[in-house]
């Protein structure tokens, strides 16, 4: 009898997001866990993240190139998710993530690492993609299996939601991806840029820039399954190719002057 009652009700709450995957969580679970995956970063000393008020300058200038790729007409939840900014003062991280229900988190050592706006708009592009394409839960359904997830959702586990967000604020875990994942997020990056001012493949010269110098730092959680620098740049300029996108870099000022702004 439990096991039917369990698969009733997986059919009922089962069903295909805008992008055809099938997740148990549905969008209000994703920003549920999102907003507690936040809480738990905001509440670890070892996350320092800068205020917008003591770097209005910075934030307003990230905020915009989020804005340019939130308004490409390509992200399936730009309504729904906060796509909320946060940059991490740390010069020797060369990171980015984004959590589930759209939290995005830029490290200083990352934007001083990268030498002008579409490089950043191209990493900014991929991590959205993890949050719009439901990276982190459909991993977390793989990882917990259908009966945690569902527990959740029925409101059966009521410590487990906290639980699961402070293993992802705290070790990026559920922020580790599948070299499926990650080519998916190299491409939409890609089909976001298309539809702004950057260069499609801005994600191609990060890539390029840690293959000719080296990371000089921790290696990017974004390697971690899919370390070949050359196969990302190249399945991005492929991508880039197939749908005729612009490839033209932008103005690099501005972005030393964003540089500058940090501590």
């Amino acid at each position: 009898m439990a096991a039917l009652l369990l698969t009733v009700g997986l059919v009922a709450i089962t069903a295909c997001d805008k992008n055809n995957n099938v997740v148990i969580f549905s969008i209000n679970d994703d920003v549920k866990l999102g907003q507690q995956v936040q809480a738990e970063i905001a509440a670890d000393a070892s996350y320092k993240i800068l205020s917008t008020s003591d770097y209005p300058e910075a934030y307003a200038y990230l905020n915009a190139l989020r804005d340019e790729i939130l308004n490409s007409g390509k992200i399936a939840y730009k309504e729904q998710f906060s796509w909320q900014m946060h940059i991490v003062h740390d010069d020797n991280v060369l990171n980015a993530f984004a959590t589930p229900g759209g939290y995005i988190y830029v490290y200083t050592g990352l934007i001083k690492y990268l030498d002008n706006a579409d490089d950043l708009a191209g990493v900014l592009g991929h991590e959205m993609a993890h949050s719009d394409r439901r990276h982190t839960v459909r991993n977390l359904q793989k990882t917990y299996g259908v009966n945690m997830m569902l527990s959740i959702v029925l409101g059966n586990n009521p410590n487990a939601l906290k639980e699961i967000a402070g293993q992802v604020a705290g070790t990026l875990a559920g922020l580790s991806f599948s070299r499926e994942y990650e080519t998916e997020a190299d491409e939409q990056s890609v089909e976001y840029l298309s539809q702004t001012k950057y260069a499609c493949n801005g994600a191609a010269y990060f890539f390029i820039k840690l293959n000719q110098s080296g990371s000089g730092g921790q290696q990017p959680e974004f390697l971690s399954t899919h370390p070949n620098p050359e196969n990302r740049v190249e399945n991005i300029n492929k991508k880039a190719s197939s749908i005729g996108c612009s490839t033209s870099l932008t103005s690099q000022g501005n972005y030393q002057a964003l540089k500058s702004q940090l501590p």
